[in-house]
């Protein structure tokens, strides 16, 4: 259930209540593929940094270490030592990204596993099925994620699919939360809107999805290669469409500047992998913009990576010392970088609520939207 709480403009500032745990929005999500945040974070970490949720998939857990382990070891939330809620993606993305790899059909998608290249079927019912096992809060609808740009035609019929898939994805996961063996009954189903940059399909689409009065609604298929302004206009076309009594996703995205001009456009949920990427390559983000501390002029810097920032990295080590772990080759740089970045972003989105309390969201926008962006 979603509950308002603020608004500025079309900014929202509300809270989502799930099996564990009650989500403070606008909220971005940690994303830890496989079960684990790739920089060496640990659950207890992610409590450390402010992570409200944490973000796992559907397809890479499904091959490794398979789904039903999961199940058998009590869920993710046991598994993994995460008591917060969690949201498992569908795998419909990763079976976009292998495109040469996949066949789809209406009945779901062949494709083979770029581990070890054995075919594999997966559909509506087997996403349900294994998001099920893998027991996560949000459970995300099993859809087509078509490439941009595409022909009017193809993201149409697919559009279509992806509706009907949905419908099948409602009542599978329906049917998976009443049996006595449910790892998590109260797991919840977010439809995801398709439609490419059409404007009108997006629309339309967005209207067929909302009738099915799901817990949640997502803005799948952007951040894909289209330009920040086609997906701005795409989510300011398909925002008004989105029920206002729940909440709004916009998967995959994105910079912090993303961020803030989404929760603009009225959008309550963010994920991406840029914070724990970036920083795996020495690229930080503070409140002056981006730094890349393998830089020379950092070599005898004794400040903080961001001397604004409170992250436990910040509060204890130097720019020169973080520098010479990445020089040394040392994994405490990559640990220590993406801890950083992950606490940068979910302190962006404990500010941003803030800002949309005290009614100052349009000031914090107009100084930080480019701002934090920039490289410095």
């Amino acid at each position: 259930m979603y509950k308002l709480k603020a608004k500025v403009g079309h900014a929202r500032r509300g809270e989502f209540e799930t099996a564990h745990g009650l989500v403070q929005t606008p909220v971005f999500m940690n994303v830890g593929t496989a079960a684990a945040i790739k920089g060496a974070l640990s659950a207890a970490d992610l409590k450390t940094i402010g992570c409200q949720v944490e973000l796992s998939n559907t397809y890479h857990l499904h091959l490794r270490p398979g789904d039903e382990l999961v199940k058998q070891m009590g869920g993710l939330h046991k598994f993994m030592t995460w008591d917060g809620p969690i949201l498992t993606d569908s795998g419909g993305f990763q079976i976009f990204s292998l495109a040469s790899l996949r066949k789809i059909s209406e009945e779901g998608v062949k494709f083979s596993s770029h581990i070890d290249g054995r075919h594999i079927f997966m559909g509506p019912e087997e996403s349900m099925r294994i998001q099920s096992n893998l027991g996560s809060d949000i459970a995300m609808a099993f859809d087509e994620c078509v490439k941009i740009p595409s022909p009017r035609e193809y993201v149409e019929k697919s559009c279509d699919r992806t509706y009907r898939w949905l419908v099948r994805c409602k009542a599978a996961l329906s049917e998976y939360n009443s049996m006595d063996d449910a790892v998590n009954p109260g797991q919840q189903l977010f439809g995801i809107n398709q439609g490419a940059t059409f404007a009108d399909v997006r629309i339309e689409h967005m209207k067929k999805i909302a009738e099915l009065d799901l817990p949640g609604y997502a803005i799948g298929g952007l951040a894909v290669g289209e330009s920040h302004q086609e997906m701005y206009d795409t989510i300011e076309a398909v925002e008004e469409y989105m029920p206002a009594d729940k909440p709004r996703y916009l998967m995959g995205v994105g910079t912090p500047g993303n961020i803030i001009e989404g929760v603009a456009r009225g959008v309550d949920f963010f994920d991406c992998v840029m914070p724990a990427r970036n920083g795996r390559h020495g690229h930080l983000f503070t409140w002056n913009g981006i730094i890349n501390i393998k830089n020379e002029k950092y070599s005898a810097d004794c400040l903080p990576i961001d001397p604004e920032c409170d992250c436990p990295v910040c509060k204890r080590y130097t720019r020169a010392y973080v520098r010479h772990l990445f020089k040394a080759n040392e994994m405490l740089a990559m640990r220590f970088a993406v801890m950083h970045n992950l606490y940068f972003y979910n302190n962006l989105a404990a500010r941003i609520r803030s800002s949309i309390e005290d009614g100052t969201f349009d000031t914090f926008r107009s100084k930080y939207s480019k701002l934090l962006d920039t490289r410095i």
